[in-house]
């Protein structure tokens, strides 16, 4: 009798340990969603064509991470709309003869994932900057450096998040 409840004990005891180390994917806390749709972002700003760049890196970071496939909207798990909510370029450094060395770009959205049946997965407000030298850089090389980061925490927000 005591050889088989050691039998017993020795067959369940890795059954029971290794069922607590099940380790799964959950992309936005959520597993049911594996795919997405990425509206075009809404530009609140006087900046034009910001909005439209940072939806299509959005949907480029997306295909290239490739953990959510990128669909259209009515086939989509997920749909993630965007708003530029404000744009600000300020002076940032200056040389000892106070002319400006460095600018930074500054943006603010809001993003929203909802899932297919509009309600609410997750909304968040993203803060970006990207500094660019005076000498030579432009007002656009700021942008795509707010606009890198912005992607990376959307991304990360998206689909690291478990």
């Amino acid at each position: 009798m005591m050889i088989l409840k050691r039998l017993i004990v020795l067959i369940c005891l890795p059954a029971i340990m290794l069922s607590g180390c099940v380790y799964s994917f959950n992309p936005g806390g959520n597993s049911s969603i594996e795919s997405i749709a990425v509206t075009q972002f809404e530009n609140k700003t006087i900046e034009s064509g910001l909005s439209s760049r940072l939806t299509d890196l959005v949907v480029d970071a997306f295909i290239a991470d490739g953990s959510l496939k990128v669909v259209a909207e009515d086939a989509a798990d997920a749909v993630m709309v965007g708003v530029l909510n404000s744009y600000e370029r300020k002076a940032y450094t200056f040389d000892e003869n106070d002319n400006v060395s460095q600018y930074v770009v500054k943006l603010v959205f809001n993003i929203t994932l909802r899932d297919g049946d509009g309600g609410e997965i997750w909304e968040e407000s993203f803060y970006s900057e990207g500094v660019y030298s005076a000498d030579d850089e432009t007002e656009e090389d700021g942008q795509v450096n707010a606009a890198s980061k912005l992607v990376t925490d959307v991304l990360n927000r998206t689909t690291k998040d478990w």
